[in-house]
Parts: structure tokens; sequence; C-alpha cells
């Protein structure tokens, strides 16, 4: 499958924002209205892959849309990067590193229909895992 990111389609992708590196769409599908995704223009597919100029104006461009939400679409937003590799590309996942921003209210659509749920899945951090992952994330 050919990458929707690298071949902007501009009848189905609307551009908000072109900067050098990355540039601002509406997603489309989406999630709920007000669902844009900060995209590099490089093929990349992890944050790790960026270089330097490109991680610096991703980020200037998240927190520049980030607060343009919150002062005109909702008191809440949610910043989220996804890295699946396990799963294959189609018409909603993208092997191109984007980021996600989702306008947030408490007791949105979004919460209604999953994230109340959450409290289900969430489980206390156990001692044996903690000194697993501090053996394996500690700095020797």
């Amino acid at each position: 499958m050919d990458c929707p990111f690298c071949n902007i389609n501009s009848e189905k992708t609307h551009i908000l924002k072109n900067g050098n590196y990355v540039r601002v769409i509406f997603s489309n599908p989406r999630l709920m209205p007000g669902h844009f995704l900060v995209v590099p223009k490089r093929h990349v597919e992890k944050i790790s892959d960026l270089n330097e100029k490109e991680q610096q104006e991703l980020f200037k461009m998240v927190i520049e849309f980030q607060e343009k939400i919150l002062s005109k679409i909702s008191s809440g937003c949610d910043i989220r990067i996804n890295y699946r590799p396990f799963q294959k590309q189609d018409g909603l996942k993208v092997n191109h590193l984007h980021i996600h921003l989702h306008p947030r209210e408490l007791f949105d659509e979004l919460y209604e229909k999953c994230q109340i749920f959450e409290k289900d899945v969430f489980n206390d951090l156990p001692p044996e895992e903690l000194d697993k992952m501090l053996k394996i994330f500690s700095d020797d």
C-alpha cells in the first residue's frame, strides 16, 4: 500500500499548516471533531528515526496545535503516538509516524464508548515487575 502521508491526496487530506519538515492535517477518518495529525514530511515510522530539526519542528507544531485546541475547541487534549509494526497498514493504520491530537471533554463520546472501561484494565505495579524493569532499564 502506498503511504498516504507521503503521497498526499488533496481531495481527501486537508493541510492546516506546512512547515519545513512537518505538516498538520485533519485526520480523515477522525475520532472526533478537531482531530488533527502532526506528520513528518519525510517517511519515518518511529519517533527515534527523526533527525534533530524534524524533532524540534514536530514538537513545536504539537505544542502550537494543542494550544489552539485548548483555546478554541475543548478544555482538554490527548496527544498520542502509536508504533505497531505487528499490524498491517490499512485505512486506519499507516506505517508513517504521526501524532494524534484529540480534543477532549469529560464524558465525551470516546470516554463513553471505550475509556470508561480502562479502570478494569489497569493494575497495580507488582514488586517483581518493578524489579525486572529496573534491571532492564537501569544505567550500568
